[in-house]
């Protein structure tokens, strides 16, 4: 909060739905006024409880790890491993099967996200 966004009124932050991710959590790494300062710049969004993209992106990152030579010296081997791995990655996925039309999804999970004004 210091530092890159020392600048900024608000952070956004989206964090999956264990329960060590709330403000709450501050209170118990610094001393309550620190906590309360750092809690009062955030707005904490939390992902669907059994739809978090945050643990998709997770799996992938832990199946590029496995799949990445033990060690890369420079950061153009590793770009060019990744780029390698995500066209192997994408030619072999699957297009998704949605049950349900984009207007049933805004329905049925509307609790799920915040209302938005205007």
């Amino acid at each position: 909060m210091d530092g890159r966004y020392k600048d900024a009124d608000r952070v956004v932050l989206v964090i999956d739905q264990l329960n060590i991710h709330s403000s709450a959590s501050l209170y118990e790494a610094f001393a309550p006024e620190e906590a309360k300062r750092i809690a009062d710049r955030l707005e904490i969004h939390h992902t669907p409880k059994h739809g978090s993209w945050l643990n998709m992106a997770e799996i992938e990152f832990s199946v590029l790890g496995r799949d990445l030579p033990d060690r890369v010296d420079d950061r153009a081997t590793l770009e060019r491993h990744i780029e390698a791995w995500q066209r192997r990655r994408n030619a072999a996925a699957t297009k998704a099967d949605w049950q349900f039309t984009t207007q049933d999804a805004r329905i049925k999970l509307r609790k799920l996200y915040p209302a938005r004004e205007g």
